[in-house]
């Protein structure tokens, strides 16, 4: 460990929280194509903090899409090497009015900084730039070999980022990957996350007369879109939330005992309905809450909409309704095998009168890295003397898709080392993230580099 590195980041945070508010401050929403020019800047941001930091070979590569920033590091004689991963696009900012602050305006109070992006992720990249930083200045060289692979996609399902690794093999090949883009277990208690969920998303399409119809004319005689619709989607789960589509469970990998019993003990069900504002939780039967939420998959209406939306009534019979929804996946389910399961079950139970169609959005498949693995836990000793406490080794209910590439083509062990928490609005108005865990974290980055020189 590097105390010289440490004290180097102390020395020159006022700095590094001045850069950060100069990379929040850049619109770099991927999905919105007026901010393309955007992205762009914050690539070229990126690029220039990583040749300030000390890495070689920095340089903005080009995709079908956003590009990507890549450098390295790699003088360390017989010693691993880790790619760190992140991405420096961000979610649209909408709605704007519940924003306390100008989203593009970093903002600093309360031991935290606001602004989109804060927490995902840009704020967890920009630990990693200065982490890399404070140990070749310091130190004047890194003790394993470092690669970096930033995108410009992620919020966007990562679109051109598969073929990107499968066309750099060579340039991207490490021992370890590792990412910061999840969350603390809670406040000051840090987590390893070792499994994601995969994601499988789609919209259907109900469409019944060539019109909307008069319903004191036509009611009773031709199909209600939107009656239609619901109907369809109640067949998809049993009253006590599970999932009704045919073969939907016959891949799952089931949780092994001692996760069941971590799931079990970390689960406190009435301070997460205080924290969500319900009167009860809702999920399959049988399971702890957080196995639910870690380990099991779901079938999820995200949205839906048809038919009259002003003010008062208008007597129809709306012709169209539309609904989005998506899967959280599991080892060892396949997302376009669940999406045909999904499509077989939407023909078999399609109600009479009307037709449908359906659009496949993002696919992810999950991801799991056994825990023990020595990359795993030479990260959960480098948050334990960063934090103080022991760290929790653990599932996450959402999704990289990313990682499980990396996996597969590369043939990568992943570290998803993250410093967020769960309660910093990230997607949504007033995002932030604190400041204890980007100082905190910065701390444990620096002992994992070189607890991983000993760990592989």
């Amino acid at each position: 460990m590097s105390q010289r590195a440490l004290d180097y980041l102390e020395q020159h945070r006022d700095e590094a929280l001045k850069q950060l508010g100069d990379f929040l401050k850049i619109e770099s929403i991927s999905s919105i194509p007026a901010h393309k020019g955007d992205v762009r800047r914050a690539a070229e941001w990126l690029a220039e903090r990583l040749k300030e930091a000390g890495l070689e070979n920095v340089k903005v590569m080009e995709t079908a899409g956003h590009p990507v920033v890549y450098g390295d590091w790699l003088h360390a004689e017989n010693a691993p090497t880790v790619l760190i991963y992140g991405h420096y696009d961000v979610q649209p900012v909408d709605p704007l009015d519940l924003w306390e602050t100008p989203p593009f305006e970093p903002t600093i109070r309360d031991g935290k900084i606001y602004a989109r992006g804060a927490s995902d992720d840009k704020g967890q990249v920009f630990m990693h730039v200065k982490v890399l930083e404070a140990v070749l200045k310091s130190e004047g060289a890194l003790p394993v070999n470092v690669k970096v692979i930033f995108e410009g996609e992620e919020e966007i399902g990562s679109p051109n980022l598969d073929p990107f690794v499968e066309s750099h093999q060579d340039l991207l090949a490490a021992d370890v990957l590792l990412v910061s883009d999840t969350s603390l277990l809670e406040k000051g208690k840090p987590a390893v996350v070792y499994g994601l969920r995969g994601l499988c998303g789609m919209q259907i399409d109900i469409k019944g007369a060539n019109t909307d119809l008069h319903s004191g004319g036509f009611g009773g005689a031709v199909q209600n879109a939107i009656h239609a619709l619901v109907s369809l989607l109640a067949t998809m789960h049993d009253e006590e939330g599970r999932v009704t589509i045919e073969g939907f469970y016959d891949k799952v990998q089931p949780l092994s005992e001692e996760e069941l019993a971590t799931c079990a003990a970390l689960s406190d069900d009435e301070k997460l309905k205080k924290q969500l504002g319900v009167n009860e939780l809702f999920g399959e039967p049988g399971y702890p809450t957080l196995a639910r939420i870690w380990g099991r998959p779901t079938l999820e209406i995200n949205g839906i909409w048809g038919g009259y939306q002003g003010e008062g009534v208008k007597t129809v019979l709306p012709n169209e309704a539309h609904a989005k929804i998506t899967c959280r996946l599991v080892p060892d389910q396949d997302p376009q095998e669940i999406s045909e399961l999904i499509q077989r079950h939407i023909e078999k139970h399609l109600p009479p009168g009307v037709t449908v169609n359906t659009t496949l959005f993002d696919q992810g498949k999950p991801f799991l890295t056994a825990y023990d693995h020595p990359a795993i836990q030479a990260a959960g000793r480098a948050l334990e003397t960063a934090y103080g406490v022991p760290t929790t080794y653990t599932r996450m209910g959402g999704s990289i898709p990313i990682v499980e590439t990396f996996n597969r083509v590369l043939n990568l062990p992943a570290v998803l080392m993250g410093f967020g928490l769960e309660d910093e609005n990230i997607h949504a108005p007033n995002e932030h993230f604190h400041l204890e865990n980007f100082d905190k974290g910065m701390v444990a980055l620096v002992h994992y580099l070189y607890e991983l020189k000993n760990a592989l």
